[in-house]
């Protein structure tokens, strides 16, 4: 929400009711008529917990400088870890992904394996080590994380937007601020456990949570006087 054209979009209809995905996503406009929020869920039957035998990083999204990728390839080498890069690269970022991404790519410990689809994304997740989700903007909720989860994979995430409220650190992940800390972080992801990211998923990320909870604010605003 902070693309600066929504700001006389919001201005002018301050009365319409509307839902967050996550509170982070509220800061550039906190005085708007919140009803509540809402995160993100996936059908429980969408992924299924892998083992994370691949002892691999995984890196998954798009080509971009928020998602920083470079940022990931770094950590991993730091960590002496491969790492697997599944993400789509647009027209817009071409020139990114061309200049300064391909020459990172040249190391034995990366492989850029391009777009994936449902099935290749649940082995990438499934058998990956942990997840790297080392933003560099306010992401306002972050599904890739919660994919993760559902194939029972901790996530390393960088302390920016949602992440604080969708990874338990400690529990389904650690949020890191530098590169030094994701390192340390990834020695204590064998600590956690695999079942409890699932769990965590299954309880806080269903797409039937989240129905129910749409459900709550559309009879809360066909009830009460507006």
């Amino acid at each position: 929400l902070d693309i600066p054209d929504l700001k006389e979009l919001f201005s002018e209809f301050a009365d319409v009711p509307v839902v967050s995905i996550s509170n982070s996503q509220r800061q550039p406009f906190p005085k708007m008529n919140w009803q509540g929020t809402v995160y993100h869920g996936l059908p429980l039957d969408l992924y299924k917990p892998g083992d994370g035998r691949g002892n691999y990083l995984a890196f998954l999204g798009r080509i971009c400088p928020e998602k920083r990728v470079d940022r990931a390839i770094k950590i991993a080498q730091r960590a002496e870890m491969k790492i697997k890069i599944a993400a789509k690269i647009d027209n817009a970022d071409r020139e990114y992904m061309e200049t300064k991404i391909e020459p990172l790519l040249d190391h034995q410990l990366v492989e850029f394996v391009g777009e994936v689809d449902r099935a290749a994304k649940q082995k990438l997740l499934g058998d990956a080590y942990a997840l790297l989700f080392p933003i560099d903007w306010p992401e306002p909720f972050g599904l890739v994380m919660v994919e993760s989860m559902a194939c029972g994979t901790p996530v390393v995430a960088y302390r920016a937007g949602s992440v604080p409220e969708v990874i338990d650190s400690g529990l389904t992940g650690f949020i890191v601020e530098s590169v030094d800390q994701s390192v340390e972080a990834l020695k204590k992801i064998q600590s956690l456990d695999r079942r409890l990211c699932r769990e965590v998923f299954e309880r806080r990320f269903s797409s039937g949570r989240m129905a129910v909870d749409y459900l709550k604010i559309y009879e809360k605003l066909l009830t009460v006087p507006r």
